[in-house]
């Protein structure tokens, strides 16, 4: 079974406040005559569910297309924390880590087409914590493992000192928690701080 944990692209995709919303240009098109459909698209790489590259947040980090693939493909435990909005979820309370990927449902942003600016994050501890338990990538139903107003991005700099991938905007509240095959691969984008996923889980039975 195949889960998508994508949320669609379109022009009612919520994006952050100032950052470059999806717009659809066409170029050539059948109904009107053209031996083909040809359209271009314009919007932020961090858009709906993305990874983020260590240069999105760090001095000299890897920008998205040298990140290892194998860090966004294999095995990923997804957990439900109840978390309240625009707080930083802590380790206390979590249930045993068990694989090197953890998705991470907050359902504190639960419609991507509506933006709302007091979803919950990720607390430093928490990733720091991770790192400890063999974790290689986390993934979060939010726009941001940091809070929204914040500004030292603390969550963002603590996945930098243990190079570790982030995926963002993911959608995860008709997934129960369980072990599955994660499938999120970043595109070969030279030089970007980003790049958007087509992020599926896959059942392991």
């Amino acid at each position: 079974m195949i889960i998508d944990i994508t949320p669609t692209i379109s022009n009612r995709l919520g994006v952050w406040p100032g950052d470059t919303a999806v717009s659809r240009k066409v170029l050539l098109e059948i109904a009107k005559g053209a031996n083909i459909t040809l359209s271009s698209l314009t919007a932020t790489v961090h858009l709906g569910a993305h990874a983020d590259a260590p240069s999105h947040y760090g001095k000299k980090g890897d920008t998205i297309e040298a990140r290892d693939l194998s860090l966004y493909i294999g095995p990923c435990q997804v957990i439900r924390v109840p978390a309240d909005r625009k707080t930083r979820i802590e380790p206390d309370g979590l249930p045993p880590i068990t694989d090197e990927r953890v998705l991470i449902h907050t359902g504190t942003f639960p419609d991507p087409e509506d933006w709302n600016k007091d979803f919950a994050a990720l607390s430093p501890r928490l990733v720091d914590f991770l790192h400890e338990k063999g974790v290689r990538l986390v993934g979060i139903d939010t726009p941001s493992v940091d809070l929204q107003d914040s500004k030292d991005l603390p969550a963002h700099h603590a996945f930098f000192r243990h190079d570790m991938a982030i995926l963002e905007g993911l959608v995860l509240k008709d997934v129960l928690a369980g072990r599955y095959e994660l499938i999120a691969v970043p595109l070969k984008l030279e030089g970007f701080d980003a790049s958007p996923v087509r992020a599926v889980l896959r059942s392991l039975q």
